[in-house]
């Protein structure tokens, strides 16, 4: 269920005659061999002589009429001869088996290979069950039925386990640039280490999106998930970086916050929306050669919707959270309780250049 088009390439070639002696022309001293040879020079020829035309070599045959080989019975009363010179016809010495031999036989690491392939009936079957399905009940079954059997899985799955082979390890690097990127930019560990823990809330988004649309997740879905990474913390860095302005400024600590979020609003708002709306008609786009894209667009337009709220909401709110933790680890050790503003890298490097 949910796939359509399932074809092989073991394809059946033409029908064929085998044939296979009777007791009758083992004791008359035939030989499947001298059988055969009978019957093809009967019925495609012999050849009997060679004639020289110039540069030219034309062969001559000498087989039956096209009246004596037009028929199936004609070559069951087709004459045998036998090495005493008598004759019988072919169905009293052979048996005639009608069947299709394959027209290839197809290879793979220097063994018999047949492959299976199908498309999915729509957009929402979901592959994960279709190989559970495959591995668990069909695949072991034909195993116990053909103990030399032996199964891998090419297509879209080979294609999948490519690409998460190369996101192990694309995905560490692009957080360690993320790290030291937004680490050398605010000088704060912190501050890093918080913007990237919004992260993991664009998969929710994600995931909706592929919900409401009817997609399963597939390989376009994990590199709109890079693409999102992206967008996400260049608005964290942006509402991140109005924080730290106005507290350079001499802003007391919480008015930095709610300033900086405040004057983000807009821009974060608006580059958000008109990246949604220019991915949307993509989304609901019915060309089948967009159809490819679509799993994509999806995750950058629903996780930087949720994104979005994230940042402008969540993100202020723990900004808030770890300065509170920053002083009282800072009370802890000293026992001095500082204030809000002391905390803060941004201040500390304004009161060193001072």
């Amino acid at each position: 269920t949910g796939l359509v088009n399932v074809m092989d390439n073991n394809e059946p070639g033409m029908r064929e005659v085998k044939l296979t002696l009777k007791d009758k022309a083992h004791m008359l001293g035939l030989t499947l061999r001298d059988v055969m040879s009978q019957v093809r020079n009967g019925f495609f020829g012999a050849e009997v002589q060679r004639i020289n035309r110039g540069q030219d070599l034309v062969k001559v045959y000498v087989r039956y009429s096209k009246q004596d080989r037009s028929s199936i019975g004609k070559l069951e009363d087709m004459r045998i001869r036998t090495n005493n010179g008598s004759s019988f016809p072919l169905k009293e010495i052979a048996n005639l088996k009608f069947e299709r031999n394959l027209t290839v036989i197809n290879h793979y690491n220097g063994k018999r290979e047949i492959t299976v392939e199908a498309d999915l009936a729509n957009a929402s079957v979901n592959m994960a069950e279709l190989k559970a399905e495959l591995s668990d009940v069909i695949l072991p079954n034909l195993i116990a039925k053909y103990p030399g059997l032996s199964f891998h899985y090419g297509g879209h799955t080979e294609e999948m386990g490519k690409a998460a082979k190369s996101m192990k390890v694309v995905i560490p690097i692009v957080f360690l640039l993320l790290v030291a990127t937004i680490a050398f930019t605010f000088r704060s560990i912190l501050q890093a280490v918080l913007i990237l823990l919004l992260l993991p809330f664009g998969l929710v988004g994600i995931c909706w999106g592929h919900y409401l649309h009817g997609y399963s997740l597939d390989i376009p879905s994990y590199f709109g998930i890079v693409a999102l990474l992206g967008v996400m913390v260049n608005d964290a860095i942006v509402l991140v970086t109005a924080v730290n302005d106005n507290l350079r400024k001499g802003m007391k600590f919480f008015d930095s916050v709610y300033e900086g979020s405040m004057s983000r609003f807009r821009p974060i708002v608006l580059t958000s929306l008109t990246t949604i709306a220019g991915l949307y008609p993509l989304i609901l786009s019915v060309n089948p050669e967009a159809r490819m894209v679509v799993p994509m667009a999806i995750s950058v337009a629903y996780g930087l919707l949720i994104a979005t709220v994230i940042t402008l909401v969540f993100l202020p709110v723990m900004l808030i959270a770890i300065n509170n933790l920053k002083r009282q680890m800072k009370y802890l050790f000293t026992g001095n309780k500082p204030s809000a503003e002391e905390v803060e890298q941004a201040v500390k490097e304004q009161m060193e250049v001072k």
